[in-house]
């Protein structure tokens, strides 16, 4: 898969069928915007599918896993071996994603794109970049072409997972350390230091947190990645599983797939696919606003507004997952709600 096709494929969304579909909301028994958000969300799916009656069911949610060099340097409060212990835990069914994308009968898959150890585990699909990110409190995280790579990997990914019949994409992730590598994208894209971005990630206390900015900004003084080349920008402080997402992210919007965006990592890697297409940030809807102080950067500078704040911090895809319902509920009011003129009811004056 040639990965700058894909981006030079993305176009604008359809800005005529959202204000077609805008016409039939206001036309549905109720009065006008009184569903609020709901009614915004079905006029983005309209014009991301290009449809009046878009169908966003099953979605597939696909979760990247890898390890991060920047562990090293004590930025979490895990060690390192628990991303490969918690993709036994995906792999076996038993983790959050996996209650939560069974709930909405979604369709799963785990990628190791970058584990530090070996995954031979049924359940989960191996195409790793390498054996976990180098640290990049002392060196680039990946080369150049490792960070094209990963986008690759994503693209294929996503693909795959459309081609089983996904009508929605939900990215999540695993990879401990991996707040890190998304606070130093934020702040970088961003312009601001990453003391504002930086927040407790796997549940750090406050000491630590200082220190994790502090490892941050050594680590852009020393690599000073380019926020203009955002290949420069991944390569230097990404992760594997960040650059996943962000191909995963420009594949979906490639063919006309709806992305639900979930947490503070997920978003860092939709921002790096907003610096590669001008066009991808328009097939994004924010499922959640998380804790971390950086979600809430991104977002904005994504100017995307959350369906839900559930104080959540976990990952994986999992407040997507849960916001999904909403999305889906958009969905069949478009289809199914019923016209003043078709059920006979009169419109209000005013």
């Amino acid at each position: 898969m040639d990965v700058w096709k894909v981006i030079e494929s993305i176009r604008p969304v359809d800005v005529q069928m959202g204000q077609e579909a805008m016409g039939h909301i206001n036309n549905l028994t109720k009065p006008v915007g009184s569903l609020g958000e709901i009614e915004r969300v079905a006029m983005e799916l309209c014009k991301m599918t290009g449809t009046q009656f878009p169908d966003v069911f099953p979605t597939g949610v696909i979760v990247f896993a890898a390890d991060h060099g920047i562990a090293a340097e004590g930025v979490s409060a895990y060690p390192q071996e628990v991303t490969a212990q918690m993709v036994a835990n995906f792999a076996s069914g038993g983790a959050a994603v996996n209650v939560f994308t069974n709930h909405v009968k979604g369709l799963l898959e785990i990628v190791d794109v970058g584990v530090a150890s070996n995954m031979d585990l049924a359940g989960v699909h191996v195409q790793k970049v390498g054996y976990g990110t180098k640290n990049f409190a002392k060196e680039p995280a990946m080369t150049r072409d490792e960070a094209l790579l990963s986008i690759k990997i994503g693209m294929e990914r996503a693909k795959h997972t459309i081609e089983r019949g996904a009508r929605l994409l939900i990215v999540g992730e695993m990879g401990i350390a991996n707040t890190t590598s998304a606070s130093a994208i934020v702040a970088s894209l961003a312009g601001v230091p990453a003391r504002t971005v930086v927040g407790t990630g796997t549940g750090i206390p406050s000491e630590k947190v200082t220190f994790k900015a502090e490892v941050i900004e050594k680590a852009i003084d020393l690599l000073n990645p380019d926020p203009q080349d955002p290949i420069d920008l991944l390569s230097k402080v990404g992760g594997f599983e960040i650059g996943a997402m962000c191909g995963a992210m420009l594949y979906a919007a490639s063919k006309q797939i709806p992305i639900l965006l979930d947490g503070f990592i997920c978003t860092s890697a939709a921002l790096l696919a907003t610096r590669l297409s001008e066009h991808v940030k328009e097939y994004m809807l924010a499922g959640h606003q998380s804790v971390e102080p950086g979600h809430k950067i991104t977002l904005d500078l994504l100017e995307k507004k959350p369906l839900l704040t559930l104080n959540m911090r976990l990952g994986e895809g999992s407040g997507a997952v849960l916001a999904y319902p909403l999305v889906q509920a958009a969905a069949k009011m478009l289809k199914e709600m019923a016209t003043f003129e078709g059920a006979s009811v009169s419109k209000g004056t005013i």
